[in-house]
């Protein structure tokens, strides 16, 4: 079953930012993921609240696959330097509906 990830990050410092994308890409490829969304470009059309920079959208093959990114130590250093330069929220959303 597929898997998403959902982030919003707005950037603290963009220092990290020219280092990360290459290497996220090519991890996140690696595990079968593929990206859906990576922009600037989006509105809130309800509720409140702070607004992101970058809203992210990332489908995984399976959630063991979304974990397996986040936990590779390849990936480590990238996203330690992602949340220390950034306030990030990552959501990991199961592909289904459970109100039918």
């Amino acid at each position: 079953m597929a898997y998403y990830s959902v982030l919003a990050v707005t950037p603290t410092s963009e220092d990290w930012i020219p280092d990360y994308i290459g290497p996220a890409n090519a991890l996140v490829a690696q595990h079968g993921g593929r990206y859906l969304a990576r922009t600037a470009s989006h509105e809130r059309l309800e509720g409140e609240g702070e607004d992101a920079a970058l809203r992210i959208i990332i489908e995984w093959p399976s959630k063991e696959a979304a974990v397996a990114f986040m936990s590779d130590p390849a990936y480590l250093p990238h996203f330690r330097a992602r949340t220390a330069g950034s306030n990030s929220h990552h959501f990991l959303i199961e592909a289904r509906d459970d109100l039918v």
